[in-house]
């Protein structure tokens, strides 16, 4: 029996790929965490989206709590099984009237996972509309080939590394899934996604977490580091990451470091 998500989201996972909108913070909580951000945003040099990359949670206590919500936990636990860590999480931030976009893309391109079985928890600090240029995916695109062929198609305004783009993308099967500020989406690292410059007068604030199951192991470098959510990890894919005690610990900032050179590492390694 699944522990959160009903008969009909779970229909929607199996069937698009991805599943929204789902409830988890309140109104108040979601606008306490957009406040943390932008603080945290003004006082970074060059934005904390570009500073805290890959494992963003990891100097910060009051993102471990959102990781570990339990209702985040349970829809994850109804996608993924009992035994699952987070291995990662990301800021995906658009200014009000920003000219930033995401291009077509699967997330399983460079993440480096065997198999390429992870799931993103995409969570709203502030409303993604269709007019913020919310998330939308080719519905059931997780269901065919694991990895597609991606262009690399530099742009300065495209907010993914290497503008890694799915080639001749079927825009009519496009569904968007708007939020509402404390709700949240999931998606299949294999479902083909994007978003739309942010055309609205408020700043488009999301919060990615991504998940895997413990038996899917990162394939790219040894020593791969997560936080054990729920069960075991009874091969030892994962390495645990250090808890923060306080807002910027040292040792957490230099594991985010380390994380974000190795995954640099590894793209580059792919070229």
């Amino acid at each position: 029996m699944a522990k959160l998500l009903n008969d009909a989201e779970l229909a929607q996972w199996r069937r698009c790929g991805a599943v929204w909108p789902l409830d988890l913070l309140t109104a108040g909580e979601a606008a306490a965490l957009r406040a943390r951000y932008e603080a945290l945003d003004a006082a970074t040099e060059g934005g904390a989206q570009s500073r805290y990359r890959i494992k963003a949670h990891l100097p910060f206590p009051w993102l471990w709590r959102v990781i570990r919500l339990p209702r985040l936990a349970d829809a994850i636990e109804d996608l993924l099984g009992p035994d699952f860590v987070c291995w990662g999480s990301s800021f995906f931030a658009k200014r009000a009237q920003d000219p930033s976009f995401i291009s077509w893309h699967q997330d399983s391109t460079y993440y480096g996972l065997e198999p390429p079985e992870s799931v993103t928890a995409w969570i709203a600090f502030s409303d993604a509309t269709s007019e913020a240029g919310c998330m939308k995916i080719v519905a059931g695109s997780h269901l065919g080939p694991e990895i597609l062929p991606h262009d690399e198609i530099p742009d300065p305004d495209n907010m993914l590394v290497r503008g890694q783009t799915v080639r001749e993308v079927d825009e009519s099967l496009a569904v968007e899934m708007p939020l509402a500020a404390g709700q949240m989406s999931i998606h299949h690292n294999k479902t083909i996604h994007s978003s739309e410059p942010n055309r609205a007068t408020w700043p488009r604030i999301g919060f990615a977490v991504h998940f895997a199951a413990t038996h899917v192991r990162q394939a790219q470098f040894d020593g791969a580091t997560a936080i054990l959510l729920r069960g075991e990890d009874p091969d030892g894919n994962w390495l645990p990451d250090p808890e923060p005690a306080a807002d910027f610990d040292p040792a957490c900032l230099a594991a985010l470091d380390l994380a974000w050179t190795r995954y640099q590492t590894a793209m580059r390694a792919q070229r």
